[in-house]
């Protein structure tokens, strides 16, 4: 089965690439440049799984950090699997990304930089794996967010006018 980018499966979900979507963070994108991204694995336990797959995930506050050569992230609240019991665990706990040593240290070295920031962009399934792709972002000013927000106005004009051109 070949995937378009923005498809939508079987299943009603989006997919990207062969990777099937569960959430992205929009507002990242609004309220950083995004310079570089990356492709961790996360550390759950199953019921944490199963409420990904149910689409129960909220992380447009959070970020990543670097202690101690490994990485987490915080702000990332998965709610609690309905038919879970005793098994489900703290819905914002610290949670583990999973990486290569060497692209740890090299965000770190940027991190440590002045303005620059690690923010969770989207969470996507690869295979049965839960995969989450970190921007290494550096924040945009007001101007910034206010030329990004006319850029789009103006493209949606052009693409209405080009429609209306077609039509007649």
């Amino acid at each position: 089965m070949t995937v378009i980018a923005g498809e939508k499966n079987k299943t009603g979900n989006k997919t990207h690439g062969g990777r099937k979507i569960v959430a992205q963070n929009k507002k990242a994108r609004h309220d950083y440049f995004v310079e570089d991204s990356f492709e961790a694995g996360i550390e759950l336990f199953g019921t944490e799984v199963k409420s990904i797959r149910a689409g129960k995930i909220n992380f447009t506050d959070s970020y990543c950090y670097v202690d101690k050569g490994e990485l987490f992230v915080t702000g990332f609240h998965i709610s609690p699997y309905e038919k879970g019991n005793i098994f489900n665990k703290d819905p914002l706990r610290l949670k583990r990304l999973l990486m290569h040593k060497k692209e740890i240290i090299k965000m770190y070295y940027y991190v440590s930089k002045d303005g620059y920031t690690l923010v969770p962009l989207c969470v996507y399934f690869s295979n049965s794996r839960v995969k989450i792709e970190i921007g290494l972002c550096k924040g945009k000013k007001l101007y910034d967010k206010r030329d990004d927000i006319a850029d789009r106005s103006r493209r949606r004009e052009s693409e209405r006018y080009a429609k209306e051109r077609i039509r007649e």
